[in-house]
């Protein structure tokens, strides 16, 4: 079986999937298997469920009476076929990677571009070498555009989601402090996330730049085609206001005030106006769709429990979104309580980058101050200190918060959403 002769195949399909529970009629299914566990197995039953196809890496499986076929690798039979699809594809493609705010930037150009387009766009976090070929492969004859996101702890990885996605235009929202045991420190990751500026570069396309972001300046340069903003030269300039506890952005005297917390989503904002303005969509247009998006997945999401403020930000924490994170909180109104999850995968640099927080937790004088996790746990002297979050929430049985703003902030890992029906 090779991708031109299952391509036709695909063009039939609903979906693709790798999850054998989602496994609809129409569907083609994707058997990854594990250490542990052979997919494989579950190819006759997914062709049961009424699957148009279904593609193993263990030959003894294969029955092509059934449509279900060997390849020596399904992961790269999948990206293949992904690459053949794109490949066919006339509609722009951006891509999006960065330390921090990927998912909320790609959320919100998704509700922008749509005010205007049929757009497909990455869902939930499929970002990595699996999560990128199967948005590609949603893309359907209907969609206008598509907005990728790409994630990496790694350099050379948003090479290869490059090589998969082949973005028109690209976004780097920033270069944080994250994930600095794969990508060998802060240059490390400098490096990894901007081979997304070297692939569109290479490939003539347009890079999409905050220029008061020194690192994105530089390394964008005198390169063209490319969409700015940030400063007074640039193609397009936001003012910045903010309402209550809001983010909002400015253009030409017009406001659209958003449902985010912080300001460090600013130029999120910016970049998806950016993107916006240059597909001619109006900034009446964009300010309905800013306003109208609802964070929903804890990212930057402020709701109100009885009388209480929760900020809720547990998807993901690295030294240099927590540092943000805790500068935006301390400019809530009221008394304020904090719990702070251990940040992941910072290899060497951890007990540094534990401490280092700490530190500017107590100096912003927070009224309470909660951590959780190993690392956070050895730097944090106080009872309030627990092992992970099981802990916590026995404590929070037995104990109140009495703030009137209390923030959640936590590497994925640490699962602090888990705590919040106890508060």
């Amino acid at each position: 079986m090779n991708i031109e002769q299952f391509y036709p195949l695909f063009l039939q399909s609903d979906k693709v999937t790798i999850d054998s529970r989602k496994v609809g009629r129409n569907d083609i299914f994707f058997a990854f298997s594990g250490e542990n566990f052979n997919a494989a197995t579950l190819a006759e039953k997914a062709a049961d469920d009424g699957a148009l196809a279904v593609i193993v890496e263990d030959q003894e499986f294969e029955n092509k009476d059934r449509n279900i076929f060997y390849v020596p690798s399904t992961l790269e039979f999948l990206q293949q076929l992904a690459v053949y699809h794109r490949n066919q594809l006339k509609i722009p493609v951006i891509g999006l990677t960065g330390s921090n705010g990927k998912t909320t930037t790609k959320e919100i150009i998704h509700a922008v571009l749509s005010e205007k387009f049929n757009v497909q766009y990455t869902s939930g976090n499929l970002n990595n070498h699996i999560g990128v070929p199967l948005t590609i492969l949603s893309i359907k004859s209907e969609h206008e555009m598509a907005v990728v996101e790409m994630g990496a702890n790694h350099q050379k990885e948003i090479e290869l989601l490059c090589t998969i996605s082949q973005p028109d235009f690209g976004y780097i929202t920033n270069f944080g402090k994250a994930h600095l045991e794969g990508f060998g420190g802060f240059d490390g990751v400098i490096k990894g996330k901007s081979e997304l500026y070297d692939y569109l570069k290479t490939h003539h396309k347009t890079i999409i730049v905050n220029e008061n972001d020194p690192i994105q300046a530089e390394k964008a340069g005198s390169y063209t085609p490319k969409i700015t903003f940030g400063k007074d030269t640039s193609d397009y300039q936001f003012g910045l206001f903010s309402e209550e506890h809001f983010v909002g952005v400015e253009y030409k005297n017009s406001k659209a005030v958003s449902k985010l917390t912080g300001e460090y989503n600013f130029t999120n904002l910016c970049a998806a106006a950016s993107l916006g303005l240059h597909f001619g969509i109006s900034f009446e247009e964009i300010k309905h769709a800013v306003e109208n998006y609802t964070p929903t997945n804890m990212r930057s999401q402020v709701v109100k429990k009885e009388n209480t403020i929760l900020v809720l930000d547990t998807y993901n924490a690295n030294p240099s979104s927590m540092t943000a994170s805790l500068h935006n909180f301390v400019t809530f109104e009221g008394s304020k309580a904090i719990i702070i999850g251990d940040m992941l995968e910072l290899g060497e640099e951890s007990v540094k980058e534990h401490q280092d927080i700490l530190k500017l937790a107590h100096e912003l004088a927070f009224d309470q101050i909660i951590t959780v996790g190993k690392y956070f746990k050895a730097a944090n002297s106080s009872s309030l200190s627990f092992e992970n979050t099981a802990e916590l929430i026995a404590y929070l049985k037995q104990n109140k918060i009495h703030a009137e703003n209390i923030l959640l902030k936590g590497s994925r890992g640490i699962a602090l959403e888990k705590s919040i029906e106890f508060i």
